[in-house]
């Protein structure tokens, strides 16, 4: 090994060293329990050797997890609270299918098991959700609102809400989100306009968390801190904790870590199964195409069946997971067209399959493995292995057709392949969900598709290998739809 790569080496296990060492300080001084009640997975964090101290539930919203919501949890435990984080039906690791009109039994579940930690006072309970965990929260404050001193909504969807309840509200939005700043507004009107009478539980405020949309938003001290600093004016509280929540830059640094070590080890993954060059035109002609007519095509599927028929193909909940399995059609349809464009097929060898399934072992630990504690339910249960291979296959054309297309491209060509795929991506997604409005959650998710992919594209350059490519890449991905979206009923 060249010293050149031994160095790489050298950097990139520290990288990973060091952030798993920042992720694991950011809990000093916490308790951390997880525990299932009533079949609903749940994670309680609170500080250590603190007793009497207020509670806060805390939900996620639609496609979340508990994990994605603990930047709160860490701010606030560190600032003295108990807090309690579980999944909603369908979503992380519980496997029982989402009802929209049952997440009030997840918030009665829910609070009853904060309220039996020792260490909570049950005369100070304060709540917080987003998106949809928002609306969830603003209903149970309404319906009980002698229970919640505070309410936090951030990217809010609830109604119902008066001058009198739910007491002292506060209303977060991103500046980028702005569907959902005007919503913020719309409810911060009905309670009543701002205003700080926080003693008598008619205190009022919308936060604008500036560059922040539907999901940044999480990660942004300044709505945790904002969170904290309402939290701490209704309970009184004068909180000492210099606490901001680190722990995704650590994650990325995970990440970069992981990256660094293929490129340290990417040629012994290189077996070059394609060396036929297609013509640039028919390249970027299928990449153009594509996803226009797998948005066509999805809406035809979409209306195929009438309405009410026992035979009809509900998008929405294709595959068994509730839009993430029409997604995964799409980028089959897509992948398919574009494959047909080119139609150049390089014949794989029994090495492609060992080191695609290295690709994507690298691939998991670098995305995944942090994740599971610091963002996303990275781990599938039972039902999500079972959508995992399906949704692998369904997106294998697509993976493979991009390789084909970039097979011995240098890094300036397999940049502009990047930003070209990601624009057309996006704006074939954008199109496929004003035909097929069932999906509009789709929507939300846009931004976080250039990342990805960009990670995938570092990994196609070091690789350069058009079958360990598409396999390791796809069954990432397929990993990524199965991990990510709600179960369907």
């Amino acid at each position: 090994m060249t010293r050149k790569r031994i160095f790489l080496l050298t950097i990139a296990l520290l990288s990973i060293a060091f952030s798993w060492w920042g992720v694991a300080t950011a809990q000093n001084g916490l308790v951390m329990r997880s525990f299932d009640r009533d079949n609903v997975p749940m994670l309680y964090v609170a500080p250590k050797n603190q007793d009497n101290i207020p509670g806060v539930l805390v939900a996620h919203g639609f496609a979340g997890s508990k994990q994605l919501m603990l930047g709160y949890a860490h701010t606030l435990a560190h600032a003295g609270y108990g807090v309690l984080l579980w999944d909603f039906g369908g979503h992380g690791a519980n496997s029982t299918p989402l009802k929209f009109g049952s997440l009030q039994e997840y918030i009665d579940v829910a609070t009853a098991t904060l309220l039996e930690q020792p260490q909570i006072d049950a005369s100070r309970l304060a709540s917080l959700g987003h998106s949809m965990g928002s609306g969830a929260v603003i209903s149970a404050a309404i319906k009980d609102s002698q229970s919640f001193a505070a309410t936090v909504a951030v990217s809010p969807t609830g109604k119902g809400v008066t001058s009198a309840t739910p007491r002292n509200l506060q209303l977060q939005a991103g500046s980028w989100e702005p569907g959902f700043v005007k919503n913020a507004e719309k409810l911060l009107q009905a309670a009543g306009g701002e205003n700080q009478n926080l003693a008598t539980g008619k205190g009022r405020e919308l936060i604008i968390v500036p560059n922040a949309e539907h999901i940044t938003i999480l990660f942004r001290d300044a709505s945790h801190q904002a969170a904290l600093k309402w939290l701490n004016a209704t309970f009184g509280l004068q909180s000492n904790s210099k606490y901001l929540d680190r722990r995704m830059i650590f994650y990325g640094l995970h990440l970069l870590g992981w990256l660094i070590l293929l490129a340290a080890i990417a040629p012994k993954l290189r077996f070059n199964t394609n060396n036929q060059k297609v013509a640039w035109f028919r390249s970027f002609a299928g990449l153009l195409v594509a996803p226009f007519v797998a948005s066509g095509l999805l809406s035809g599927l979409d209306g195929a069946i009438p309405e009410g028929s026992a035979t009809r193909i509900e998008l929405q909940s294709l595959g068994g997971l509730l839009v993430g399995g029409a997604l995964g059609v799409w980028f089959f349809l897509a992948g398919t067209t574009w494959l047909i464009t080119i139609w150049n097929f390089p014949r794989p060898k029994i090495q492609n399959l060992y080191f695609g399934l290295g690709l994507f072992a690298l691939l998991w630990l670098a995305f995944g493995a942090m994740a599971q504690v610091v963002w996303l339910q990275w781990w599938l249960i039972p039902s999500r292995l079972l959508v995992f291979p399906i949704l692998s296959l369904a997106c294998l054309p697509w993976f493979l057709a991009s390789e084909i297309v970039q097979q011995n491209a240098g890094i300036i060509k397999r940049i502009a392949w990047w930003f070209c795929q990601s624009i057309l991506l996006v704006t074939g997604l954008i199109v496929a969900v004003s035909l097929v409005p069932s999906l509009s959650f789709i929507y939300l998710l846009l931004p976080i598709f250039p990342l990805v992919f960009g990670v995938l594209a570092f990994a196609a350059t070091q690789v350069n290998d058009t079958w360990t490519y598409a396999l390791g890449s796809t069954l990432f991905f397929g990993w990524t739809l199965a991990a990510a979206f709600p179960l369907a009923g």
